[in-house]
């Protein structure tokens, strides 16, 4: 993290973490001080950078296979994990709460009244300015957020009924699989990103692209380049975007953008860093 804000002038990280991996496999109880402790280092390194740090619960909506609020985890249980958590990052005004990962194949108006409650829990303990992240359906992705996600989300709101710190959350990925190939088909501008932008604008709201990314492939280059000049150009709305994945991610993982030392992948040097705060 330190060379991605040292030499590339990043400035947002997501550091994904399991439910259970926090709370040691005990469905609604206490944040396991070993493991949080473990995941708390690498939340420290990253506000020690500067920048921002999404805190990413990556369960797609689920304990073990059960829903949230549709037959597994209660939203209570589901809102005494963010109560813990912002309990913890209550002070750092730097962190944004990324409520959960790619949820799919659930009942959307169900899924809003779970993120509500964790919304309320974060605010009641605390953390009453940072950013939360909001995610819809058929995870997370772009095309279809507007009809699928968005009416349902759009009720969620913080204690005054605002809801400029409740951001849209994103993905998208640009090979037609979903991130499993190195090269892309498409720039997912016109038909998926335009028109969510224009949502976006129309109703006031913002969102964030948390997950993008593709091989280190001449097509990629091209599409991915493309695809984060329409957020720079669309700022108002896009307040940001995060690349798929560096990390713990070696150079055999086939959308990596782990450094080799401090020598960026193609990918991001043309795309991930080479647009980052540039004019469109």
């Amino acid at each position: 993290m330190q060379h991605f804000v040292n030499d590339d002038k990043l400035n947002l990280f997501r550091l994904p973490v399991g439910w259970q991996y926090l709370v040691n496999h005990d469905l609604g109880g206490a944040l396991d001080q070993t493991f949080f402790s473990t995941y708390d280092r690498i939340m420290q390194a990253c506000l020690a950078t500067g920048a921002h740090c999404i805190l990413d619960v990556h369960n797609y909506a689920r304990w073990n296979g059960g829903i949230i609020g549709q037959g597994g985890p209660s939203n209570d249980d589901f809102g005494n994990l963010w109560a813990q958590l912002a309990q913890k990052y209550a002070s750092q005004g730097n962190v944004i709460f990324g409520l959960m990962n790619e949820p799919h194949d659930l009942d959307m108006t169900t899924w809003a009244a779970s993120v509500q409650q964790a919304v309320y829990a974060i605010r009641d303990n605390g953390a009453t300015t940072q950013m939360i992240l909001l995610s819809g359906t058929s995870y997370d992705a772009v095309g279809g957020f507007q009809s699928n996600s968005a009416p349902a989300l759009s009720s969620v709101q913080d204690y005054d009924g605002s809801h400029d710190k409740l951001i849209y959350e994103a993905h998208q990925y640009l090979d037609g699989g979903g991130g499993t190939a190195t090269e892309c088909d498409t720039n997912g501008v016109e038909y998926t990103l335009a028109p969510l932008t224009a949502y976006l604008r129309s109703v006031g709201r913002q969102g964030m692209l948390t997950e993008t990314g593709g091989g280190n492939t001449a097509s990629c280059y091209t599409d991915v380049c493309a695809e984060l000049s329409h957020l720079n150009y669309n700022s108002d709305v896009w307040l940001g975007w995060v690349g798929w994945a560096a990390g713990s991610f070696d150079s055999s993982y086939n959308l990596t953008e782990t450094p080799n030392g401090n020598q960026d992948t193609s990918l991001v040097s043309y795309c991930i860093a080479g647009k980052f705060d540039k004019p469109p």
